[in-house]
């Protein structure tokens, strides 16, 4: 299944309900391929994150990987900013 910003543009419960579901889908073994901004809800549902910057990946790997020892300046920087909100 495909998403693209699912929860872009809606209110925090129903973007949380939104995720929840996703979160299922995961759970119950749902390929997804999901193009988001919520970093924490990638950490933890994804099994791989790319990072892509004008239509190409820079950096790629596994969620820890990613979100803790970016190697990539520009994913370093993209995590500084987001997770810091």
């Amino acid at each position: 299944m495909l998403f693209d910003e699912p929860t872009s543009g809606l209110d925090p419960e129903i973007g949380a309900e939104i995720l929840q579901v996703m979160q299922t889908l995961a759970a119950d073994n749902m390929t997804m391929l999901v193009v988001t901004h919520e970093m924490e809800f990638a950490r933890h549902v994804s099994d791989q994150i790319a990072v892509m910057v004008d239509g190409a990946i820079i950096e790629q790997g596994p969620p820890e990987q990613i979100m803790s020892q970016p190697e990539n300046a520009r994913t370093q920087k993209f995590l500084a900013a987001v997770l810091r909100r």
